[in-house]
């Protein structure tokens, strides 16, 4: 059976439980508390060099790490990753946005205030990813603002990579009151069948 390692309260570890949840794909969990250092043990570098989480393994031992990458492998296939080549550029084209436009600014925000405390030492940080969060967050409002999803009328692992740390955006400090389509967007993708809560 798949195994997961990761931390539910993380939005790259909420994307995997999600689509497993999605695809009704049986899976085991298990807990890694980066904080504690379990994602630096050498069991788990083994599994991840590079320390991080989620880390999925399949059977025979093999493993993948990095998030949308999962997502893709677990996804490919299915409706959540377009056939048509430029309709799944486009997701591909979310993805790399997510990791490099989105994630640094909105996840890592939320991570200092949520996970470190917001510490004395980290408000310089903190402050410099508010407008670079904000120009991601008005990205997908401008997108959200002509069509019902990311790429366009159906619902994709582009949805899921962006809508994680999006919805908890609070979390890190970002209001997001002046971001209308977004907020429908979340709407609509809570109604979906398959949608899971993030864990607190």
């Amino acid at each position: 059976m798949l195994r997961v390692y990761g931390d539910r309260r993380s939005g790259n570890c909420y994307k995997i439980g999600w689509v497993l949840n999605e695809l009704a794909m049986p899976s085991e969990w298990v807990d890694i508390d980066i904080l504690a250092g379990e994602s630096r043990t050498a069991e788990f570098l083994r599994r991840n060099p590079n320390g991080r989480i989620p880390v999925i393994e399949l059977d025979g031992g093999r493993t993948l790490a990095e998030s949308n990458a999962i997502l893709l492998y677990l996804a490919d296939g299915t409706p959540l990753v377009p056939t048509d080549r430029y309709q799944r550029a486009c997701v591909h084209q979310w993805l790399f946005f997510e990791q490099y436009s989105h994630e640094p600014y909105i996840a890592t925000s939320r991570f200092i205030v949520k996970y470190l405390g917001s510490p004395a030492d980290r408000q310089t940080d903190l402050e410099s990813k508010r407008e670079p969060g904000y120009a991601a967050l008005g990205v997908m409002e401008s997108a959200l603002n002509t069509r019902e999803f990311l790429t366009g009328d159906h619902f994709t692992v582009a949805d899921i990579a962006l809508y994680a740390y999006t919805h908890v955006a609070d979390e890190g400090g970002f209001s997001l009151a002046e971001f209308p389509a977004i907020l429908a967007w979340f709407e609509r993708i809570k109604a979906r069948p398959g949608y899971v809560a993030m864990d607190s």
